[in-house]
C-alpha cells in the first residue's frame, strides 16, 4: 500500500509499504477513504518532538470501511462493511482510567509506556501516527490502517453522510470540544481563544455551544481571524496590538476573560521579547517547548478563571508564571481529548444540522500530494486551513 512516512526532520515522502495485518484477536483493519493532515503533525514533522524513526507512517485523523476483522471482535460492536471514523487515542475499554472513561488516559494502550514514564512520570494511552514514546503505531496517512482495541473506538456513520462532514470527529472538533468543555462556561461567560487554526476554529463554535455570550479569538492571519468572526467570535490580531493581555483587559472592563485557552501549544509565535527568546531556546534544544501563548493565558485570565489547555505540549518549558497563576486563584485544565465521550454527541449535532464541520476544509488533495502540503499548512501559505487527502486518488483528487 502507499502511505506517507516521516523521514527525519522537514521531509516526508510517500512510499511503498507492506499492508497491515491482523495482530491481536481486538484489531481490525481498515481501507482508510479520508485521512487529514493535522497542526499537532507539524510538531513532528519540524523535528521537535523526540522518538520518531525513519520510515513511521504518520497521521491521526482518518476514516474509513473496515475491511478484516480479528476473531475477538464481537460482531454486534463491528464487523467487516462498517463505516466507521477511527478516534485518534487508542483505548483499551478496561483498564482503571477507561471505566472512568478517562479515554486517554488508558493504561493498556502504549507499549511503549516504559519511554513516556521517562518524561512525564506515567504514560497516557497510544496514539496513531505519533512517535514510539506513544506506541509506535502506524499512523492513517495511509490506504489502510491497522485499529487496535477496535471494539472500542471507531463509531460508526450512517451511509447517507459525506466523509467532509464527518472525518473532523477523529480529533479536531472533538479537540476544541474538550477544550471549552475544561472552560467550565457558565452562561454569559466571556472565553478568550488564543489559535485561529482548525481546533481553535471547532472550540470558538463549541464555547457558543456551551452557553458563553462573547468569544474573543487571538491570531495573525487574516483569513484565519475572518473564519473565527464567520463564527461569531470578536478578534484581535496580535502583530496589531501593543499588548495581548492589556487589550483584553480593556475589551472586559479590566476583569478579563472568564477563560482562556491555548490551542496553539509547543510552537507559539509571539512578537514580544520572550518570545523570541523562546523560539532561540527551542532552536537551540535548552528548552522544548514555546509557552509564549500559555503565559498570556496565565495573565490575561481573571482571577478564579480557568485555563484550558488543548494545545500540544511535549516536554518542558521555560519561565511560566506560577506566581501569577498560584496568587490569582487559577485552575488549569489540560489533556489528549477522551475522545469516546464526545463522538456520538458530535455525531448527532452534524445530524441535525447544528453544524456541518466540513467549513474548515481548504484543500483537497490526493496522498501523493502529502509531501509539498506539509510545507503549504505549516507555512501558512495558499490560506490554507485544513488538508484532506485521498488515498486512492491519483495527482489531483476533485
Amino acid at each position: 500500500m502507499k502511505a506517507l512516512c516521516w523521514m527525519g526532520a522537514n521531509k516526508t515522502s510517500v512510499e511503498t509499504v507492506p499492508d497491515p495485518q491482523i495482530l491481536n484477536p481486538r484489531d481490525a483493519i481498515v481501507r482508510i477513504t479520508s485521512t487529514c493532515i493535522c497542526g499537532s503533525d507539524l510538531h513532528l514533522y519540524d523535528g521537535f518532538i523526540p522518538t520518531m524513526e525513519q520510515g513511521d507512517i504518520l497521521g491521526h485523523e482518518f476514516m474509513g470501511e473496515v475491511v478484516e476483522t480479528g476473531n475477538g471482535i464481537n460482531k454486534e460492536k463491528l464487523k467487516v462493511g462498517d463505516r466507521v471514523v477511527v478516534p485518534f487515542t487508542i483505548a483499551c475499554g478496561n483498564c482503571f482510567f477507561c471505566q472512568r472513561k478517562l479515554w486517554s488516559c488508558c493504561e493498556n494502550s502504549n507499549p511503549n509506556y516504559w519511554i513516556a514514564e521517562k518524561l512525564m512520570g506515567y504514560s497516557p494511552s497510544g496514539l496513531f501516527g505519533y512517535t514510539h514514546m506513544l506506541g509506535g503505531y502506524a499512523g492513517g496517512q495511509a490506504q489502510y490502517a491497522r485499529v487496535p482495541f477496535a471494539d472500542v473506538g471507531p463509531l460508526k456513520i450512517p451511509a447517507e453522510i459525506s466523509d467532509d462532514k464527518v472525518i473532523f470527529l477523529s480529533d479536531i472538533f472533538p479537540t476544541g470540544y474538550f477544550g471549552a468543555v475544561n472552560c467550565d462556561i457558565q452562561p454569559g461567560d466571556t472565553v478568550a481563544i488564543w489559535g485561529c487554526g482548525p481546533v481553535g476554529q471547532f472550540a470558538i463554535r463549541s464555547a457558543f455551544m456551551l452557553g458563553a455570550e462573547r468569544v474573543i479569538a487571538i491570531d495573525r492571519f487574516d483569513y484565519r481571524l475572518k473564519m473565527a468572526e464567520e463564527g461569531g467570535a470578536e478578534t484581535i490580531n496580535y502583530e496589531e496590538v501593543d499588548d495581548v493581555v492589556q487589550t483584553l483587559k480593556e475589551m472586559t472592563a479590566n476583569i478579563g476573560p472568564d477563560s482562556c485557552m491555548d490551542a496553539v501549544g509547543m510552537e507559539a509565535h509571539g512578537n514580544n521579547f520572550l518570545a523570541f527568546v523562546d523560539r532561540a531556546k527551542q532552536m537551540l534544544m535548552i528548552e522544548t517547548d514555546r509557552p509564549t501563548v500559555l503565559r498570556q493565558c496565565i495573565q490575561a485570565c481573571r482571577k478564579a478563571g480557568t485555563v484550558s489547555v488543548p494545545g500540544v505540549y511535549s516536554g518542558f518549558a521555560d519561565t511560566i508564571p506560577m506566581g501569577a497563576f498560584m496568587n490569582k486563584g487559577l485552575t488549569m485544565k489540560t489533556g489528549q481529548t477522551h475522545m469516546m465521550n464526545y463522538m456520538q454527541p458530535l455525531l448527532e449535532r452534524i445530524q441535525n444540522n447544528e453544524i456541518d464541520p466540513s467549513f474548515v476544509i481548504s484543500h483537497r488533495v490526493s496522498l501523493d500530494e502529502a509531501p509539498e502540503m506539509y510545507k503549504t499548512f505549516r507555512d501558512k501559505k495558499d490560506h490554507c486551513t485544513k488538508v484532506v487527502l485521498d488515498p486512492w486518488a491519483n495527482g489531483k483528487a476533485a
